[in-house]
């Protein structure tokens, strides 16, 4: 079993290395479904925990932070998976709030983490974000940009979870005629 400080190191590294990869403009979103049942190697809503999902919340939120994004955290099942954003992010992208409190058997501990340590914290229905990562196989596609491509990170895991990374990009239109710029594949 690995340490919250291995956890949380393999996710600033599996996060910037994403980054890096993926090149968002500052304001874009970075979603993030995590289970950290998975990450502590239970089942998935088995037996998640609410140390490692602050941890893993606060790593994350800095390294958004620093580079200039918004991060959205995507809730479990029981609340539709709505996702925690922060107030500014709703009223940029004009996102549908929804009344509920996040708790860690409804919303799952990533999701009240989230709730617990953002600013201003406010949940929404859906989002459309830009790129993210999927921590245990929580499902985070519906949360991403219609074109979601899959990125291959050095971590294929966080923790004893799955990791599954992805950017997105403008669909391609066209046909056999059409050429794309180099830089939007």
């Amino acid at each position: 079993m690995e340490t919250k400080e291995q956890i949380v190191q393999e996710l600033n590294a599996a996060a910037e290395e994403l980054i890096e990869i993926a090149k968002p403009k500052k304001g874009q979103i970075f979603v993030l479904g995590c289970s950290t049942s998975e990450v502590v190697g239970n089942k998935i809503g088995t037996g998640g925990s609410s140390e490692t999902a602050v941890a893993m919340f606060k790593a994350l939120k800095a390294v958004c932070d620093a580079h200039g994004l918004y991060l959205a955290v995507q809730c479990c099942e029981h609340l539709n998976r709505s996702l925690v954003v922060e107030a500014s992010a709703v009223e940029r992208y004009n996102l549908t709030e929804v009344t509920v409190r996040p708790m860690p058997h409804a919303g799952g501990a990533m999701g009240t983490a989230a709730y617990e340590n953002f600013a201003e914290p406010v949940v929404v229905e859906a989002i459309t974000a830009h790129l993210g990562l999927d921590i245990g196989q929580t499902l985070i596609g519906m949360h991403l940009k219609r074109v979601a491509v899959p990125v291959r990170l050095q971590y294929k895991k966080i923790g004893e979870a799955v990791l599954t990374a992805a950017r997105t990009r403008a669909p391609l239109v066209g046909g056999p005629r059409a050429q794309y710029p180099e830089n939007r594949s």
